[in-house]
């Protein structure tokens, strides 16, 4: 294993060892692309223009040949990378922001679901002459981050939402509704105390064991749930977990909360935390599933988790990823607008880019080369690929660049927010809900699928601010903050 990994930091010795004989062909090109080599030549290969708003949803189809996007304009677009020349784009359904966008399986790039900031998850149909069809699979009080697909599975997905629910849909049902599993709570050693809702902001699937599946949100526990053991109805209101994960100095956090998340290929959990920093965590070490009953002492015996730094995680819902054949880097955005690729294991930076004037938000890597996509709060989408260049790995300014980010969450960190404030931002709040109550009933013949959508639900947001029992606002700016 030792061995595997060193050589992998060397391209040019794995093409040794090929030419004597001494490594299997078809293995070479795995460990070839995880090579440092190559990773320090990563750059910008196309850039993807089409979109009218900034694009938050990238992913790759399984075979790597197409790419499809989301964005703030309601559209969704299949790409031709290589060519960088669009497809085909459609109308997605959405009344707001889409937020994700998932190709089903063994569905030939035909059935694409999607969720947005009006709390919808929306399937769409493409037939082989181009028409499409679309229709609502169900909806989130408030907005819905994320969605996961069971891995190689046509017809099985699931969605977390901001009203704490995560849900499940069969695509193979005639009505394709959502079946409510369970609101996701927050911890507490009071029981006089109930539970408060978690806003949950992403959901991965476990791809050793579809099984198993973690989700994120406002507080500091990345959390992990048996399907098996999920109650199918919803008749309980509190969820309950199989394992916990948290760095050790971040429990019982108040100012934290997980906005992306990401499983490798051999199980371990990297959660990424706003205004925090970027952990690893081993399978099967976490809290167990009440993480508030464990001794101080038992918790010192527990490995703390891999750290990445250098990045910032503010302004919006960022994601993270693996990268390489056998996820050997690690991928996150920063508000700084560059791209940051560490070493997994170590934590190491070996690579650092700029990919977005403003802040890089999601990173999607290609399912069989060294290549990856990324989107921001730029209209456009970027690939990027190993090519021959004179830019270096790191950039000369790159301990200013770390070091601005860092002071950056010490500072946010320290903030206090007045009376004053706290009215003025409510009262932006109000102004935008009412607002946004009047532009809805404008465009309320734009869904013609919805009869029996309640047009009160949504969530109204302002810097982060929201209220379940607001309205969902389509944001005035060209991008969310969230």
């Amino acid at each position: 294993m030792d061995w595997s990994y060193k050589g992998a930091k060397d391209g040019f010795t794995e093409i040794y060892r090929r030419e004597m004989g001494l490594s299997r062909p078809r293995n070479v090109a795995r460990r070839f692309s995880a090579s440092q080599v190559l990773v320090k030549q990563i750059n910008l290969y196309q850039k993807l223009n089409g979109h009218q708003g900034c694009v938050n949803a990238v992913e790759f189809n399984s075979t790597g040949d197409l790419l499809v996007s989301g964005s703030d304009d309601r559209q969704v677009i299949f790409w031709n990378w290589a060519t960088g020349s669009k497809i085909c784009s459609y109308f997605s359904g959405h009344l707001d922001n889409i937020f994700q966008t998932r190709i089903m399986p063994f569905t030939d790039d035909q059935s694409i679901v999607t969720s947005s900031a009006d709390g919808q998850v929306r399937l769409v149909q493409v037939s082989e002459g181009g028409q499409v069809a679309t229709k609502r699979l169900g909806k989130h009080q408030g907005r819905a981050y994320k969605l996961a697909v069971e891995p190689g599975s046509p017809h099985i997905l699931y969605s977390c939402g901001e009203d704490g629910f995560v849900q499940h849909f069969d695509l193979r049902s005639s009505t394709a509704t959502a079946t409510r599993l369970f609101y996701c709570c927050s911890f507490t050693q009071n029981s006089k105390q109930p539970p408060n809702s978690i806003r949950l902001n992403s959901i991965v699937i476990d791809p050793r064991n579809p099984y198993y599946f973690a989700v994120g949100g406002s507080d500091e526990y990345a959390r992990v749930y048996d399907i098996r053991k999920c109650h199918w109805d919803a008749s309980t209101n509190y969820d309950n977990p199989v394992n916990t994960f948290c760095p050790h100095k971040l429990i019982e956090s108040n100012n934290v909360h997980i906005t992306g998340l990401a499983y490798s290929s051999s199980s371990e959990l990297l959660v990424s935390y706003s205004d925090e920093l970027i952990y690893l965590f081993e399978k099967n070490k976490g809290f167990g599933p009440s993480p508030l009953s464990i001794c101080p002492e038992d918790l010192q015996k527990l490995e703390e988790p891999y750290v990445y730094v250098g990045h910032r995680n503010s302004q919006t819902v960022k994601g993270v990823n693996f990268f390489g054949p056998n996820d050997e880097y690690v991928l996150s955005g920063s508000d700084c607008g560059h791209i940051f690729i560490w070493e997994k294991k170590g934590g190491k930076l070996v690579r650092l880019m700029a990919g977005d004037r403003h802040v890089v938000n999601q990173l999607e890597p290609h399912p069989h080369f060294p290549i990856f996509a990324t989107c921001g709060i730029e209209k456009s989408v970027k690939v990027w690929a190993p090519m021959a260049s004179d830019v270096p790995p790191l950039p000369d300014n790159v301990e200013k660049i770390m070091e601005s980010n860092r002071q950056g969450r010490e500072d946010h960190s320290r903030i206090t927010l007045t009376p004053d404030v706290i009215m003025h931002v409510l009262r932006l709040q109000r102004r935008q809900t009412l607002a946004y109550v009047e532009r809805r009933y404008n465009r309320a013949d734009f869904e013609s699928d919805d009869e029996d959508e309640d047009e009160d639900e949504g969530q109204g947001y302002v810097f982060g601010f929201s209220d379940s029992a607001a309205a969902s606002s389509e944001n005035s700016r060209e991008c969310n903050i969230s």
